[in-house]
């Protein structure tokens, strides 16, 4: 009988680069062999060439080598169709979106959608919402949909309206709100627009994740956090993708409370392992800042605006909290407003010793705007925040929330209440700019030019573990954002830390 012929041994890679490892024991080092997809040693140069003389060598020690960069916040999916749809990003003021939307409607069949993102308010010069007749000036027969940077408030024209059955009359919807004169949708309300909006394809949702993903790894990423405000179709995308073993990066996802009936009668639980895995349960305690729907102590708004807009109950977020924790999932909360994060923090005071038991990190999504007394209580948490927002919202806190300057974006206070830092861009809602981060949470200067709460402050160390580190705690990953034997090998390669960065996964 013919034997089988024994494998080939598993090539070894020998990496020369000054290498930052985030493991306290060794924090420093200058070669990593690798093998397999992983880390077999950490040491010195000639250390590692006698242990594995065979070795290929690769020579970075012109570069600094790190754990791998990883975005704890995005919607990965979405990010992919916005790379092709209207960037609105930095627009200043309603002529100049007006001037966006008409050059693509020369460019886009009649009645077909035109729809798009990423404008402020506060950028536009407006000091209360857009109506529809100014986007009719320059799109009377294409339907339009633009999303604001924080995705939490949508401004339609007519035809969309139109087509969505939405009059002056329609009731407000539970959990959002149609402004009259009509133009603008806040929360749950642009559901209704959304309804009508002729569905991607599957080869579109396909092509999405791609686009997300590879944008991502190109990036410098190696892994991300995908958000729950997406179609069922999105992750599924991504689970094609990794089946096909055309994911270049690990994804941990996560399920809206709404379908956790669903993914238990499934039998869906905590899955790790594998490029795509499930981890995550997401709630919505509030909406926005820029949309004024962030759920706010009073006196609230300093314009005047009220106090926000509540969304899922802290209830709902206790009873589905529980049952994410029997399945092993993470309750993933966004919080923006004041008042949000202590109702959040009721609910998990609530869920504490299930979690542990279950070995999750209970998490807050943004932790935004605080009180002082609150802050404390994010011992042990997961605080998964967005350096980038800082930049556009500094003005507005200022003008909106002047008594909460102090405790707004309040990285360093929460870091040395032994919360997790674990940072992201909620891209599409910002671009998934890690120098952004790095600029935002070490200078804490904002587009106004001024410098939000400095005394917040993070360290560049303290940055790389919020953004590498971090992210791997909060998904619950032992092998993931540290250099040491048995880590996964996805690292990150820098010209010099928060700079030109490069994904290198062997």
């Amino acid at each position: 009988m013919t034997q089988p012929t024994p494998a080939a041994p598993a090539p070894l890679t020998l990496l020369q680069a000054r290498a930052l490892t985030l493991d306290p024991q060794h924090p420093n080092a200058d070669a990593v062999l690798v093998g397999a997809g992983r880390v077999l040693a950490v040491g010195t140069r000639e250390h590692l060439r006698a242990l594995a003389p065979r070795a290929e060598v690769r020579d970075h020690r012109d570069l600094l080598l790190t754990p791998g960069l990883s975005e704890a916040h995005i919607h990965l999916v979405a990010y992919g169709f916005s790379l092709g749809q209207l960037n609105l990003h930095g627009a200043r003021g309603v002529a100049e979106v007006q001037a966006k939307v008409g050059q693509r409607v020369l460019n886009t069949p009649q009645g077909e959608w035109i729809r798009g993102g990423g404008f402020l308010l506060s950028e536009l010069g407006l000091g209360d919402y857009p109506s529809a007749a100014l986007l009719d000036e320059v799109s009377p027969h294409h339907p339009v949909l633009l999303y604001s940077r924080d995705l939490h408030m949508a401004w339609a024209n007519s035809a969309a309206l139109r087509a969505a059955g939405i009059h002056e009359d329609t009731p407000d919807p539970e959990g959002g709100k149609i402004v009259r004169p009509l133009g603008c949708l806040l929360e749950h309300a642009s559901g209704l627009v959304e309804a009508v909006i002729p569905p991607p394809s599957e080869a579109q949702y396909l092509a999405a994740a791609r686009a997300g993903a590879q944008d991502l790894a190109a990036r410098g990423y190696v892994s991300a956090h995908t958000m729950a405000f997406e179609a069922p179709e999105a992750p599924r995308a991504l689970q094609a993708l990794a089946d096909a073993g055309e994911l270049p990066l690990r994804v941990w996802a996560c399920l809206p409370h709404d379908r956790l009936e669903l993914a238990r009668g499934l039998g869906l639980r905590r899955t790790p392992g594998g490029l795509f895995q499930w981890g995550g349960v997401k709630f919505f305690a509030d909406g926005a800042l820029g949309s004024r729907t962030a759920w706010l102590h009073a006196p609230g708004f300093a314009d005047g605006s009220g106090t926000g807009i509540p969304l899922d109950p802290p209830e709902l977020i206790r009873e589905r909290g529980r049952e994410a924790l029997h399945l092993g999932l993470t309750p993933v909360t966004h919080a923006i407003g004041d008042r949000a994060n202590t109702e959040v923090l009721n609910a998990y005071d609530d869920l504490r010793g299930l979690a542990r038991q279950r070995g999750v990190r209970l998490r807050v999504e943004h932790a935004q705007h605080l009180r002082p007394q609150d802050i404390p209580r994010f011992q042990g948490l997961t605080a998964s925040v967005q350096p980038i927002h800082l930049q556009a919202d500094g003005p507005m806190i200022r003008t909106l929330l002047p008594h909460l300057q102090a405790q707004s974006y309040a990285f360093k206070a929460l870091q040395d209440a032994g919360a997790v830092l674990a940072f992201g861009s909620d891209a599409p809602v910002a671009p998934p700019d890690y120098r952004a981060n790095f600029a935002a949470a070490l200078t804490r200067v904002d587009d106004g030019g001024e410098r939000l709460a400095p005394e917040q402050a993070l360290t560049e160390l303290d940055v790389l573990r919020a953004h590498t580190h971090g992210p791997a705690l909060a998904a619950g990953w032992t092998d993931e954002g540290v250099i040491r034997p048995g880590a996964r090998a996805a690292f990150t390669l820098w010209d010099r830390l928060g700079g030109t960065a490069q994904a290198l996964v062997l």
